[in-house]
């Protein structure tokens, strides 16, 4: 079994030469809008029975999709698959307005379990187009949150990919252009497309607070503390994770000699540890804490017994559920019989 140590004040002064360690970052796994998703699911299940469908899945972990798959909950990708007049619910990273119109017009009864977050930046697309600029939306293509904040505002969002896409981009008016962002990016890399765009537009307005949420954020300033002493870094986490796979990145380009991602413990290779002396470990904010758990037991079984904790913020942020399940969930309470 792992052992968990105090966090020491230099982490380099900590290791006895040849010694094995863990360095456990924190905060990691799941943040506020992931619980809260993941919370609607179960309760929807719960209250209403299976199945209860899913757009999408709720949020990119491949062992929560199959845990709640498990439970009766039934992902799909687009609402027509689902019956008309079911229970369906929207996932954490939101949905356009097309989508939920589609379906209003099928009768089902959506759960909206968009993260609060994910909705500001919605607001702030709806703002921005309203009063015509033109909103250049830094985020990777094809990811469900990006669709749903573009779907907000069609007609004046532009996709904005890369800070060498920040380049080359053009806009109508140089005068009226803002800058908004998907919630799980590098924030290192978004700020150089800023900077880039900013280059190329002297006049770009920045939204008027963080879009890149809290969670991203904390996770990337602990793996940058944690990756400068670490030989190895393992992020627990799926591939379709955006905030998992920027872990590893910020990972290797604040020190870690090599950085993977697993949704596993058992995908560890033994060639990884070869050599190593300090593992560091996290999460992405999708992520029960129990299979960064099942990661501490087999690194400790291969050597990695000690473990520091590496706290760099305190996180006590909830989220109420959707207002649609509270409805419901609070009529059931009041017609049952004292």
């Amino acid at each position: 079994m792992p052992r968990i140590l105090s966090a020491p004040g230099r982490l380099k002064d900590t290791p006895v030469a040849g010694a094995k360690r863990v360095l456990l970052a924190a905060p990691r796994g799941y943040c506020a809008g992931v619980d809260r998703a993941v919370i609607a699911v179960e309760k929807a299940l719960e209250h209403y029975g299976a199945p209860v469908y899913v757009r999408k899945q709720i949020v990119h972990n491949t062992h929560v999709v199959a845990e709640l798959e498990h439970k009766g909950a039934i992902f799909v990708d687009e609402v027509d698959e689902v019956p008309a007049g079911s229970h369906i619910v929207f996932s954490a990273h939101g949905v356009s307005p097309a989508v939920v119109n589609a379906a209003a017009e099928r009768g089902l009864q959506a759960i909206d379990a968009t993260c609060p977050l994910v909705t500001k930046v919605h607001r702030e697309a709806v703002r921005f187009a309203r009063d015509d600029f033109e909103i250049l939306l830094i985020g990777h293509e094809g990811h469900e949150e990006v669709e749903g904040t573009a779907g907000e505002a069609p007609e004046h969002t532009t996709l904005v990919g890369s800070p060498d896409e920040a380049d080359t981009i053009e806009v109508r008016n140089p005068a009226k252009v803002v800058w908004l962002s998907q919630t799980t990016l590098s924030v290192d890399e978004t700020m150089e497309t800023v900077r880039r765009l900013r280059k190329r537009f002297p006049l770009l307005q920045d939204p008027p607070s963080d879009d890149i949420c809290y969670a991203t954020q904390n996770r990337q300033v602990a793996i940058k503390k944690v990756a400068a002493d670490s030989d190895l870094v393992i992020v627990v986490g799926s591939a379709n994770s955006s905030n998992s796979v920027r872990l590893v990145e910020v990972a290797l380009e604040y020190g870690a000699s090599a950085a993977y991602r697993i949704d596993y413990a058992s995908e560890v290779k033994q060639e990884w540890l070869d050599g190593v002396n300090t593992v560091g470990v996290t999460s992405g904010a999708s992520v029960p804490e129990e299979l960064v758990d099942e990661l501490l037991s087999a690194l400790a079984d291969a050597g990695y017994g000690d473990v520091i904790p590496v706290k760099t913020a305190e996180e006590d942020l909830i989220f109420s559920l959707p207002k649609e399940l509270r409805k419901d969930l609070k009529g059931s309470q009041a017609a049952r019989p004292e």
